[in-house]
């Protein structure tokens, strides 16, 4: 590899003074110590708990929306935004292909249909106007509810994700919904401190889901949220996620399905500290990509994604394009063995055997960015 990828694994390493750098690391101090202690010596530790309370009107307040409701994972909150919603089996919901997982398998818990739809290079989340062409062509309404013609499946809902922090055509996406009838679920889980024309991401669906996995912008351990301002349906949600039990003094009764999804206390107080540094983390984000900004400007034939126009992003994870001079796994395997942790943009998901079978649009964009997207070491740091 030549001088230039080499200086710049140097300076990573140098800025984070270490000679092993991982992609996305949480960062606690004395706060989160001081929190989950009193979690402890409480007993509070369960799934019930002030710090649950205040994680959730704390996000809430954060995001803009007048109800959160804290859940284990950011699956289960998809799971459980896509159920109260009213997706159902056989349905189809458009989603990415370029997307984590859980996006298409929080779909698949309910029985429904992944339809993989195709991204654009501008936000590397879900085009529009590639989809508004697309459901022009296959679908069809009957009684104010969209069809598609090649399967006879209804499709209930769109689910676009903000891929690494950047929102995506936001606008565009909520009048095709209107358009085309479709709910709109806002798979945010990596979006927290992202804006859309300066709204918030995960306020302009009906319902949303947000993750707060270890790796996260801010981390509860493991855990997630749903996102809405309907009170009708946070209360759906949360009773679902709270085995669908019905209160009562001493009684267990449970009134239809439920899932034992409710965060704990411990998890949701280590949340709380965390949710009070999240200003500091995304402006040192912003400063990171500064400081990749610079090192870039002297690898020929790489660029360092920004935030889309119109958004502010919380910049999660920091993405260069490669030139397609670059073999990307020869990039990625000369990182790695530099001990600049670094990866590729997920496998499309209707290149996995699971869901190959899956219903989709033409996925040019989705192909090609596979093949020179990849992740550099993102974790927040003071040092810039």
């Amino acid at each position: 590899m030549n001088k230039q990828w080499t200086e710049f694994t140097d300076n990573i390493k140098s800025l984070y003074g270490k000679d092993f750098v991982a992609l996305h690391e949480p960062t606690f101090n004395e706060k989160e110590i001081n929190y989950v202690t009193d979690c402890v010596q409480t007993g509070w530790v369960s799934s019930v708990g002030s710090y649950v309370t205040k994680f959730e009107e704390d996000l809430a307040r954060f995001v803009g929306v007048k109800r959160a409701v804290a859940v284990v994972n950011g699956t289960a909150a998809l799971h459980i935004a896509l159920q109260i919603v009213g997706v159902e089996a056989n349905d189809e919901v458009l989603i990415p292909s370029l997307t984590f997982i859980a996006t298409a398998n929080a779909v698949s818990y309910l029985q429904a249909i992944p339809h993989f739809v195709d991204v654009n290079e501008e936000t590397l989340g879900v085009s529009p106007f590639k989809l508004a062409q697309y459901l022009e062509e296959i679908t069809e309404l009957r009684n104010d509810e969209l069809y598609n013609k090649q399967t006879n499946r209804r499709i209930k809902a769109l689910v676009p994700m903000h891929a690494f922090g950047h929102p995506c055509m936001l606008d565009e996406l909520v009048a095709l919904c209107d358009k085309y009838k479709l709910v709109l679920v806002e798979d945010a889980a990596e979006s927290l401190g992202s804006y859309y024309k300066g709204k918030h991401t995960g306020t302009f669906g009906k319902v949303s889901a947000m993750s707060f996995n270890g790796n996260k912008i801010i981390t509860t351990g493991g855990g997630g949220v749903i996102l809405t301002d309907d009170e009708t349906l946070a209360d759906y949600a949360k009773h679902l996620t709270t085995t669908a039990k019905v209160p009562h003094q001493w009684e267990f009764v449970h009134d239809e399905i439920g899932y034992n999804y409710r965060m704990p206390n411990i998890n949701a107080a280590l949340g709380c500290a965390q949710l009070e540094k999240l200003p500091q983390f995304i402006e040192q984000k912003r400063y990171l990509t500064q400081f990749y900004e610079r090192l870039v400007e002297n690898i020929e034939g790489v660029q360092l994604f920004k935030e889309p126009i119109d958004t502010k992003s919380n910049y999660w994870l920091q993405v260069l394009l490669l030139d397609k001079q670059y073999n990307r796994d020869e990039i990625l395997g000369f990182l790695n063995e530099q001990g600049v942790m670094s990866r590729p943009i997920w496998a499309p998901l209707h290149e996995l055997d699971m869901y190959k079978g899956c219903p989709r649009m033409d996925l040019y964009v989705t192909e090609q960015l596979k093949q020179y997207v990849i992740n550099i070491p993102s974790t927040p740091t003071n040092e810039v």
